[in-house]
């Protein structure tokens, strides 16, 4: 039985096999550590068998907790529900000892989903494993641990699927990962970090709390880093898509998804182009508006005695001021606090003629279309790619928009997250498909 429960689970490093013997007969045992309850394993097998109080195999058949298995197919799937395997005189017992943590862990607190399910990760990384094995009951599920950090001594474990993982990039982020130098490992942010480098404006790594996208994506060929001390799993390799994909839009309608991911979409586009925009076509070209529209706008700005580039800092300037503080404060009054305040300030701006009533439609508009951005890395990083674009339109009007847009997509263009391309935007990668030696969609 052994044999051939370590030849299905090969790669399985929590995988717990014994052979015991006494003056009347050798048992053979195999199970899933991350699975079972260790104490349910020593309470009914290991010490029964140890104190010879009575013949173990008696003890065995008049325990109906103990089912007989006739078919060895059944024994992978047996095993991946938490069972524990024991062959005893030739007959094989499952005894179920599942280990269910699932009241003990949080619910997801930064990728909410409304009909998905509401488990996160653990900050055990045994308890994760347990989690992400329920969800991806799969003998393929492979598994290596590696330590990072001088002083810290982190645990890491790489998860993925043996049939459908693509080989040269898993070799890459074994690489990679064996290159990093550091003192302290904390949290999957600063391993994201080391991992796609400091410089990069956009992330290439998918940093989740959800167990749903993790057994997603590591059907879908992606490895999977686990940190020991978080909750938070990194997913690797990512798409642009991936990053405006949210786990909603597994549960829902496909036309409300497809018109949710749009909107997503357009959000981002309106995120990044607004503030630029606004400076470009009230600075150098508000020929582009109707004669009324014109007029409505120069008038909400008669007041405002400085350019719409000033303008537009100060009031970004005060809604990235707000939506940092609503991340510091206490949670019970953050929320309040950062809605007053801003209703506070943008009224008094307004009436004071620091700001027009239109740049305060503007950076509403800005705010709350970068909040549609699923993934929480990624959002931060739309947050960011305005600011590149409003330089070139001070200076050069819709003109410099126009450049800035064409290099940003000539850099999303050429980015690649380990090996793969990133800028697709209409669906996910293939997935490598390493048994059959072919490649399959995701």
């Amino acid at each position: 039985m052994l044999n051939r429960i370590t030849t299905l689970f090969a790669e399985a490093k929590d995988l717990n096999t014994y052979r015991m013997s006494n003056k009347e007969m050798v048992i053979e045992i195999a199970y899933i550590s991350s699975l079972c309850d260790e104490s349910k394993v020593s309470d009914f097998i290991l010490v029964p068998f140890q104190k010879e109080l009575q013949p173990f195999d008696d003890i065995v058949e008049r325990n109906p907790q103990f089912q007989i298995i006739q078919d060895p197919a059944m024994w992978a799937s047996i095993i991946l529900r938490g069972f524990v395997l024991l062959s005893v005189k030739g007959r094989i017992y499952a005894l179920d000892t599942a280990r269910i943590i699932r009241n003990e862990t949080p619910a997801t607190q930064v990728e909410t989903a409304i009909l998905g399910p509401q488990l996160a990760l653990s900050e055990d990384m045994v308890d994760s494993i347990n989690i992400i094995r329920s969800r991806y009951p799969s003998p393929e599920l492979a598994m290596e641990e590696k330590t990072i950090g001088s002083m810290s001594h982190t645990r890491i474990m790489i998860l993925y699927d043996n049939r459908h993982v693509d080989p040269n990039v898993l070799s890459e982020v074994r690489s990679k990962l064996q290159s990093i130098r550091i003192d302290f490992l904390n949290a999957a942010g600063q391993l994201e970090r080391k991992l796609s480098g400091k410089l990069g404006l956009l992330p290439t790594i998918i940093i989740t709390e959800r167990p749903d996208r993790v057994a997603n994506s590591l059907q879908r060929g992606k490895i999977v880093l686990l940190l020991q001390g978080t909750m938070f799993a990194l997913i690797m390799p990512a798409t642009f898509y991936e990053f405006m994909h949210a786990v909603d839009d597994n549960y829902d309608s496909f036309w409300m998804t497809r018109m949710l991911i749009l909107l997503r979409y357009f959000g981002v586009i309106l995120t990044i182009t607004m503030p630029a925009l606004y400076i470009a076509v009230i600075s150098y070209n508000p020929e582009l508006f109707r004669v009324q529209l014109a007029f409505s706008i120069a008038g909400s700005r008669s007041a405002v005695p400085y350019p719409s580039f000033i303008e537009v800092f100060i009031m970004l300037f005060m809604i990235e001021s707000l939506i940092e503080a609503s991340l510091r404060l206490p949670k019970y009054i953050g929320s309040t606090a950062t809605t007053v305040g801003g209703l506070i300030l943008g009224q008094a701006a307004q009436q004071a003629g620091l700001v027009s009533s239109i740049m305060i439609i503007v950076t509403s508009v800005v705010a709350i279309s970068n909040f549609v951005v699923p993934v929480n890395n990624m959002s931060i990083s739309i947050r960011f790619m305005k600011y590149p674009l409003i330089v070139p339109a001070i200076f050069f009007g819709l003109t410099g928009v126009t450049v800035g847009i064409f290099a940003l997509l000539c850099y999303m263009t050429h980015l690649r997250s380990f090996g793969k391309p990133y800028f697709r935007i209409f669906g996910p990668i293939k997935a490598y498909t390493s048994d059959i030696g072919q490649v399959s969609e995701e």
